[in-house]
């Protein structure tokens, strides 16, 4: 099963991801670029990472009505990044349009697209509390339900907390688990987290890894931690 790290590169602007990337010349890590960073930089940003040689993980996580995501992963799809992903939640027919979007480009057929099912800031009790879900359904089953509709959709794989990697793995599903931190370090906003050996344990595909790397005093050597751990 391939399995990596993914860093997430929550930074205010290009000039503080570059800078941060500076130690890792040469390394060229999978990176995750998401809301902060695209909506600062624009999608020139992916085009410049891509061309310096970086896999990319864009996280967006698109939640529209199925037209509207389409057209917009059309225009995604020109940008050749390595995965990108929309929201579950969306249903069946708004995943569908969004494989659709991404496959009327060439460079979009090759991009894997996943699923977010349920955040890693949220537990059985914001579920049910806040949400309305069932009493019924745990984390775990909502999460069960999300990835068997992404898997009918034709999406590769699904975003989880590592506590539900075990549940995507027996359906034969890819997992991309955040929330993930090395021992000792700050969980922050999050409630199910892992760190990376555990998340190997509990059969991730690929680990995103925020601050445990970005905010280390020496993030290769954090970087290399994870990977040693999870790999």
């Amino acid at each position: 099963m391939e399995r990596d790290v993914i860093i997430a590169c929550d930074f205010k602007n290009k000039e503080e991801l570059f800078e941060f990337l500076k130690p890792f010349k040469g390394m060229n890590p999978y990176l995750k670029i998401g809301m902060e960073m695209f909506y600062k930089e624009g999608p020139e940003l992916v085009r410049e990472l891509k061309k310096m040689g970086f896999r990319i993980f864009l996280d967006l996580k698109l939640h529209d009505i199925p037209n509207t995501v389409k057209a917009a992963m059309e225009k995604l799809g020109s940008l050749g990044v390595d995965i990108t992903n929309v929201h579950a939640e969306g249903g069946i027919a708004m995943m569908k349009a969004a494989r659709e979007g991404l496959d009327a480009t060439e460079l979009g057929k090759k991009t894997k697209l996943i699923a977010v099912t349920i955040l890693t800031s949220i537990n059985d009790e914001v579920l049910h509390n806040e949400l309305h879900v069932d009493n019924n359904y745990k984390v775990a089953d909502t999460v069960r339900a999300y990835a068997l509709n992404a898997k009918e959709a034709g999406l590769d794989g699904v975003v989880c907390s590592a506590l539900e990697a075990p549940i995507i793995k027996e359906i034969g599903f890819m997992s991309v688990t955040p929330g993930i931190r090395l021992q000792g370090d700050s969980v922050n906003d999050q409630k199910r987290v892992a760190t990376p050996a555990y998340a190997k344990e509990l059969g991730s595909s690929y680990i995103v890894v925020g601050r445990s790397i970005t905010k280390a005093a020496d993030p290769v050597a954090a970087y290399n931690q994870c990977k040693k751990e999870f790999e």
